[in-house]
């Protein structure tokens, strides 16, 4: 999966697969997780929060299953 560079001190990237409805974020520390169940609206959200930490703390961490890739 592609991921963008995010502009966040906590988040270096972030990718998406609309058809797995799967967003994968990449931590500044390495950290590679994956969301799923991530609607496409969710994630235009994401990607144009002026805050990505703070919309990834508030919308997506807590509400989506996730698992850690590395």
């Amino acid at each position: 999966m592609e991921r963008k560079r995010v502009n966040s001190s906590k988040i270096r990237a972030a990718g998406y697969d609309p058809k797995s409805q799967v967003l994968e974020i990449e931590f500044s520390d390495g950290k590679l997780i994956q969301y799923r169940g991530v609607s496409p609206e969710v994630h235009r959200q994401f990607m144009a929060a002026p805050s990505a930490t703070s919309f990834f703390e508030d919308k997506i961490d807590e509400s989506f299953p996730s698992s850690r890739i590395k």
